[in-house]
This record gives C-alpha cells, structure tokens and sequence, in this order.
C-alpha cells in the first residue's frame, strides 16, 4: 500500500490517467501553434528590413493578400470563359437561324492559365510520373531482390545513375521526346510528356532500392514455409514476398514522391513547362511590385502540397501495410 508521504513527495504531482492524456494531446496543439508564432514573427521582422530592387521583401500580411488576388484572378479568368461560350453559342445560333445549312465552328477558350490550372497541372504530371515510375520499379525491385544474379547484373548501372540529377536528363528527355513522340493530332502536350519522364525517371530509382532490400531481408522463416509447400513463383512473391515487402515499397514511394514534387518544379521552371515552376519563373521575370509576393505566395503553395502528398502517401501505407510502426513519422 502507498503511504501518505509517498503520495505527497515535494516536487511530485500526480494526476488522473485522463487529466495527463488531455494534456498530452493538449501539448501535441499548443507547440505547433507557438512555432508557427515564432515563425511568423521572425519572418515578419525580417522581410520589414530586408529592401530589394522590387521593394520590400514580402511579409505574411503580403502573401496572405496575393493569395487572396490570385484567387479573384481565377474567377475573374473563369467568368471571362463563360462569357466567351456564351457569346460563341449565341453566335453559331444566329448563323445557323440565317443558314440552317451552316456548320456551327466551336472553339476553345485561349484565356491563361490560372494560378488554380497551373497547381492542377503540376499534380498531374507529378503523379503520372510517380504512378508510370512505380509500375516499372516495383517489380524490378522484386525481380532484384529474388535474383543475387540479377542484383549483380543490374546494380552497378543503379548506382552510376543514382547520382546523377534528373534535370541533367531533362534536355536529353525533351530531344528524344521530340524525336519519337511526332503526331498531327497527340494525345498529350510534348511538355507534359517531357515533365512526366523527368518525374518518372528520379522516382525510379528510390522505389527499386527498397522495394529489392525489403525482398532481400524477407524473414528466413517465411521463405522456409514456402519452399516447404512448395509454392509455385507467382504464388510465392503474391502470398509471401509481396505483402512482407509492403512496408519497404511504402518508404520507398513517399521518399519517391517527395523528390519528384521537388524535381518537377525544378524542370517546369528550367524547361518553361505548364505548372507552378513555370508560375514562379514568369513572375521572377516579370519584375512587378507584386512578384515578390507572388512567388512568395507560390513558394508556400509548394510546400503544403507537399507535405499534404507526404501525408497522403502516410494514410495509404497505415492503410494496406502490416507493419504499423513503418508508418508513423
């Protein structure tokens, strides 16, 4: 039994089991909170005594209001497409009532793209290159990790161009594209496609490496039960390697995914491809009062895209995956 004066040591308070779990979580909120404070403020201080050629270095209160402009461009940009289809539709109906013969000409709209398509466009290609970059490492990563010979084979070529940056394929990329993808009427714009294979090409290689070290460390017991029962190969990587190696494909992609976002921004700005690095250059450019705050505006824009990728990537791993504990960063 405890006695009194246990219960009563200086300096010790004990609280209810539920008091300490609200205060735990309690804390989880409040010190986010204060850094995002600290931050702001400091950011604040800063950017007030920092003069460039455009002005001042913009602070929260600028970014906030270029958002807020942005956004009213798209709607403006949007009410202005409307318009337009309205008055086409409203013109072809006039000629055809004249000549019912006449063959009604339907055009799209040509207004600019809006910061809200240029986000669009970026998600798109990032995740066409990531989805295209898993479909071909996965397996190889399998085949790699059952295969020593194969490892052997290949693993050399990995690691000569592992290190090399994906913007150096970028120009060897747009000529091939160039060169191969010819057609009068093509499904997808050469400067998506360009994007796409560059995004393609830096996620490759982090899904191979831990998708093939994941197989390579599968659990000797599980191997033993298969060879034990004598499971066909088909059935052996779909009931044993697969799922045990689900938690190394996992890390494998959010690290992918993150170094592709960071990547295709890269390219879009470096080649003037559609999306927010090409956003972020124009204004560069551009040299406005308001650029600074643009890109500013862009540059957080990007970052909370990708940690809501990241996050994304985490709530499908704790999702599909066995191993809980792979997932909790």
């Amino acid at each position: 039994m405890t006695s009194l004066t246990e219960k009563l040591q200086p300096g010790k308070v004990n609280l209810p089991s539920w008091l300490s779990k609200q205060l735990n979580h309690l804390g989880k909120v409040i010190m986010p909170l204060i850094g995002i404070i600290c931050f702001l403020f400091i950011w604040s201080l800063s950017a007030s005594n920092i003069d460039t050629s455009l002005g001042k270095f913009p602070g929260p209160s600028a970014v906030v209001t270029q958002l807020g402009n942005l956004h009213q461009e798209h709607m403006d940009e949007r009410s202005k497409e409307q318009a337009f289809y309205v008055r086409q539709d409203k013109r072809n109906a006039d000629r055809v009532a004249k000549d019912p013969n006449y063959v009604a000409k339907i055009r799209s709209y040509t207004g600019k793209e809006t910061f809200y398509q240029q986000i669009g466009t970026s998600l798109i290609t990032v995740l066409s290159g990531f989805l295209l970059a898993a479909i071909v490492a996965i397996p190889l990563g399998i085949a790699i990790g059952l295969s020593k010979s194969l490892n052997s084979a290949i693993n050399p070529m990995i690691q000569i161009f592992k290190p090399v940056s994906p913007l150096a394929w970028l120009p060897l990329v747009t000529m091939v594209v160039s060169a191969v993808y010819i057609s009068d009427d093509p499904m997808f714009a050469k400067s998506f496609v360009n994007s796409m294979v560059t995004v393609t090409l830096c996620c490759l290689w982090p899904m191979v490496i831990q998708t093939s070290v994941g197989v390579a460390s599968l659990n000797s017991d599980w191997l033993n039960v298969s060879r034990v029962l004598r499971l066909p190969a088909f059935t052996h990587v779909q009931k044993i390697v697969l799922p045990a190696t689900v938690p190394a494909i996992f890390t494998g992609m959010r690290s992918a995914l993150g170094i592709a976002w960071m990547v295709l921004i890269a390219a879009e700005m470096l080649a003037q491809n559609p999306g927010l690095g090409k956003f972020v250059w124009d204004e560069f450019q551009n040299g406005s009062s308001q650029s600074l705050s643009r890109i500013m505006s862009a540059v957080f824009v990007i970052g909370l895209i990708g940690f809501l990728l990241d996050r994304g990537m985490l709530v499908l791993q704790r999702t599909l995956s066995w191993d809980k504990t792979s997932a909790s960063l």
